[in-house]
């Protein structure tokens, strides 16, 4: 019990450190609301107001169907150009989209010859190259499959895919964008808080006056663990609540208490992640620039970004051994499809057995970078 209250009052003394530190304060404000709500609204995974134009040679009832069928807001309104304007269209950057109907398309289509639209795409706006071309396909083959049913060649079309969209069926990017920064957010500010909690007793000498007391290093270190864990939780909570589904109107699936459960167990693995950072770096610009090279990797390999399943085998193996793959794994399972304790124990273990991990290799660094001043 004595141990406890020495640890419940240490985290305190962090408590109100943090709380006369101005600057770190303004950044876990921003990070949980400001930078949230832009990732999710301004940076648009969709397709949205895509220039296009078409060069029509056939000037068709079903030409002008496919043309008509390009509207706002996933394209702009189709721009009819000439053939000779087509290659400077897209040299310029006018156009990322440019269609050339071929003449007769519709007499072909009727006594089925299979003409073909060729369609010409900018691939240096990379994303939304990807994402038309899929759409402009659809596109056309819908107005095309409607055009053989009202003129009575239906028999060309004898199957009918149906798509049934599951967990996001609108495909918005701001209910992946959202809660996935949201996740970005605790891994940074976890690593940061407790890394500049150990700089900043370094550089003010209070570490010195800590270990004169009657103080152990693990009493320390759980201290900065569960304080600088806990300001982090309860700004996640927020966030999720105020940002996440109140200014962005996310649905959340699943069970917000064991996304919480999950978070705790996350952030047991960072705080211990950023007081190693902070054992080997000797001043604040030391630690913001391991950070960079700790935190990148955490969130770019996690499957935050891009799924798992598109990265090299190698890296998806290495990437086990971080806490951030399985708190994303976990995220998505319970907030997006609604899983249980039963679907996510397995990353619930595998984020107790990190930080496991990574708190004992902290305090057998803390202790010798204490031992030597």
């Amino acid at each position: 019990m004595r141990s406890f209250w020495k640890i419940l009052r240490l985290g305190g003394k962090e408590l109100r450190s943090l709380w006369h530190d101005r600057v770190l304060l303004a950044l876990i404000f921003v990070s949980f609301s400001l930078m949230i709500y832009t990732a999710a609204k301004a940076t648009s995974h969709e397709l949205r107001n895509a220039p296009i134009a078409v060069v029509d040679h056939d000037r068709s009832q079903l030409s002008e169907r496919i043309i008509e069928a390009f509207y706002p807001p996933r394209f702009k309104r189709p721009a009819r150009i000439s053939s000779t304007a087509l290659d400077p269209g897209l040299d310029s950057g006018l156009y990322t989209f440019v269609l050339d109907i071929p003449p007769d398309f519709e007499r072909d289509v009727l006594q089925g010859r299979r003409p073909a639209i060729q369609v010409n795409i900018d691939a240096t706006r990379m994303s939304q190259a990807y994402i038309g071309a899929g759409y402009i396909q659809r596109i056309a083959y819908d107005e095309l499959e409607e055009f053989m049913r009202t003129s009575g060649n239906a028999a060309g079309f004898p199957i009918e895919l149906v798509t049934r969209v599951m967990f996001n069926p609108n495909l918005s990017g701001i209910w992946f964008g959202g809660v996935m920064e949201v996740i970005n957010q605790v891994t940074l500010i976890s690593i940061i808080l407790t890394g500049a909690a150990l700089i900043r007793e370094r550089e003010h000498g209070t570490l010195e006056h800590l270990m004169v007391m009657p103080l152990s290093p693990v009493q320390i270190m759980v201290a900065k663990v569960w304080a600088n864990g806990l300001v982090v939780l309860v700004a996640a909570a927020l966030s999720l609540t105020l940002v996440v589904q109140g200014a962005l109107r996310v649905p959340i699936a699943g069970s917000v208490a064991l996304f919480m459960l999950g978070t705790a167990l996350h952030l047991f693995s960072t705080t211990s992640i950023g007081i190693l950072l902070a054992t080997v770096a000797r001043s604040m610009p030391q630690l913001g620039l391991l950070i960079v090279l700790v935190v990148l990797p955490f969130l770019i390999l996690s499957g935050a970004i891009t799924p798992r399943e598109s990265m090299p085998e190698s890296v998806r193996v290495i990437m086990l051994s971080a806490p951030t793959t399985h708190y994303v794994s976990l995220a998505q399972a319970v907030l997006y499809r609604g899983a249980g304790l039963e679907v996510v124990w397995p990353q619930l273990f595998a984020l107790v057995a990190i930080g496991t991990v990574a708190f004992l290799a902290s305090l057998a660094r803390f202790r010798r970078s204490v031992s030597l001043t």
